[in-house]
């Protein structure tokens, strides 16, 4: 009875976001950003909780898969939105891509290191050994990574990159729902989920599947505007409210999500959720983009990218290549989140050009250092990528 208290307690605070939603209802902007923030915590347990309860029934890639779907949908409502706008007002172009670049690294940035560090302070390992079921979402990262190089040399978004990026998006789901799937240990509320009989079991993990989806809908663009609102007050640039402050916002579902796995002693779903929604945003959202984008415009056409935008992809895609070098181990090590989290924070002091050309090229030639001197990172992205890549064309 205790664990079902908790599932109706998350519940009820992320309810009301849904509420406020469909009545209209305006709160203050520092209001707003509680209000909302406390809706996507709710939301952020259910949907660890289930999650837990769904590898019963379904293996955990495209668990966690879908809940980084689930997870990254304020990003989309919010780039998707500045796509859209971009048609009748070019400076929307280069907030698209902002603020797409800024999510990117957020994740990594921010979200990786913060796994590493809690499970440091919670149970005293230096390190996250990543499961080798985690394969396909590396593959797919490497993939999207090696692709996100080419925008850059184009200098624009276009349909081409949509059909590319979507389409290794729609792979990734499909090599992701035939792993392999492992029954887990539960405990606490997911357990009270998946010891319902038979069908409720089902109906009850496709409930608290779309329950916090809606939750987190709801609550994202308030909670997301509430917090850039409340930004401007404090006098904080509109571009860095766009880049950095919006999507601290729309990822925290994700980092919260990763956060509460990493504290109950699974850390290797947090990373997995972290990777899945980096895949996730490196894909279908980058891919998404030219189309809202075109449809908008009423023509076909590529969104464009000026150059502080093509300094910042290219930036996002070096930042990869050198996260993914780090993970060619099958190990995010306590040392390897410190250098990660610091390239991320040092970075944000600097608006010049040449300072983000510089941290692209430390990027890669760190990533190219790693892969050099340590020639199994080399033979382990190659057995991940000969491992998982078939399953997604057979």
């Amino acid at each position: 009875m205790k664990n079902w208290l908790w599932i109706a307690i998350a519940a009820l605070v992320g309810i009301p976001a849904i509420a406020l939603r469909l009545g209209g209802v305006e709160l203050e902007p520092q209001f707003a950003a509680i209000a909302f923030g406390v809706a996507i915590v709710g939301g952020a347990f259910l949907l660890s909780w289930v999650a837990e309860a769904a590898q019963k029934e379904i293996s955990q890639t495209l668990v966690l898969a879908l809940i980084a779907l689930i997870a990254v949908l304020p990003e989309y409502a919010v780039d998707l939105y500045f796509a859209w706008t971009a048609a009748t007002d070019p400076q929307y172009a280069s907030y698209a891509a902002a603020n797409m670049t800024g999510g990117n690294r957020l994740l990594i940035g921010i979200g990786w290191p913060l796994v590493a560090l809690l499970l440091w302070t919670s149970r005293r390992q230096n390190a996250v050994v990543v499961d080798k079921g985690q394969a396909v979402e590396i593959s797919f990262l490497v993939l999207a990574t090696i692709y996100s190089f080419v925008i850059p040399i184009k200098g624009n978004l276009s349909l081409i990159d949509s059909v590319v990026l979507v389409s290794l998006f729609a792979l990734y789901l499909r090599a992701s729902s035939r792993a392999e799937k492992v029954e887990p240990e539960l405990v606490g509320p997911s357990a009270a989920i998946a010891s319902l009989p038979g069908q409720w079991s089902r109906i009850a993990t496709a409930f608290f599947f779309i329950l916090p989806a809606g939750i987190i809908l709801a609550a994202a663009e308030p909670f997301a505007e509430g917090l850039i609102e409340s930004g401007k007050s404090a006098g904080i640039d509109e571009f860095i409210m766009v880049q950095w402050v919006a999507p601290l916002a729309s990822e925290a579902p994700e980092i919260l999500i990763a956060a509460i796995f990493t504290l109950r002693g699974n850390a290797i779903a947090a990373l997995g959720v972290l990777i899945s929604s980096k895949v996730n945003q490196w894909t279908l959202l980058v891919g998404t983009l030219p189309i809202a984008y075109s449809i908008s415009l009423g023509d076909i056409a590529a969104l464009p990218l000026d150059a502080r935008q093509v300094e910042e992809v290219l930036l996002t895609g070096a930042q990869s290549a050198f996260a993914i070098a780090i993970l060619a181990r099958l190990r995010f090590s306590l040392r390897a989140a410190t250098i990660v989290f610091l390239l991320f924070a040092t970075q944000l002091a600097f608006t010049m050009p040449e300072v983000r050309w510089g941290y692209a090229g430390a990027y890669l030639f760190l990533a190219l250092a790693l892969l050099s001197m340590d020639r199994e990172r080399i033979r382990g992205l190659w057995t991940m990528m000969r491992t998982a890549l078939p399953t997604a064309i057979k």
